[in-house]
């Protein structure tokens, strides 16, 4: 593995309506850690209930795991109390940026709050701009992603929805969807 000071960290921009994003950002994920390099997740939506990778990060010493979003949001019956979780979580990966501790950090679904304008991607974009170290990675995954985020990010793939078995009655499978 490079040396930090060896490295150019990336920022990587997983959006769209397609399925992917998130378990796309996983892989990266397992990839660094798999590598030695330490990683911090830190989702805004997924809550309480336990996924497949989450479950699997259990494993790994280097993979530090944060659910504690309040669910789905776009669903939501309380936006006041999304809005403050959601700028809780922020606060969070701020404060994860800035500790130094990690070599990757993944967002996930943070587009979905800068879409709802509880963060917006002028912040966020002006955040990493300002202060990720040169050799930190970061991952920014969830639909609508800001223009001030693609901006400023290396990478910025856009899943496109073909066919999705969620469309023909199918629920979501367990070591699939979660």
């Amino acid at each position: 593995m490079k040396q930090r000071d060896r490295r150019k960290g990336l920022i990587v921009v997983n959006t769209g309506e397609g399925k992917g994003k998130s378990s796309s950002a996983f892989g990266m994920v397992f990839r660094a850690a798999g590598w030695g390099m330490k990683v911090c997740v830190i989702q805004f939506i997924k809550g309480k209930w336990k996924t497949g990778e989450q479950k699997a990060a259990e494993r790994f010493d280097n993979i530090e795991w944060h659910a504690l979003g309040d669910g789905f949001t776009w669903d939501t019956e309380n936006p006041e109390q999304d809005i403050k979780t959601s700028r809780e979580i922020w606060e969070l990966c701020k404060a994860k940026v800035l500790s130094q501790e990690f070599d990757m950090i993944v967002f996930d679904e943070i587009n979905y709050c800068a879409g709802y304008g509880w963060i917006t991607g002028e912040e966020i974009a002006a955040f990493l701009e300002a202060e990720r170290p040169e050799w930190m990675h970061v991952v920014l995954t969830g639909r609508n992603a800001p223009s001030e985020v693609i901006e400023i990010a290396h990478t910025v793939t856009e899943m496109q929805k073909i066919k999705h078995a969620f469309d023909q009655d199918i629920k979501a499978a367990q070591g699939i969807e979660f």
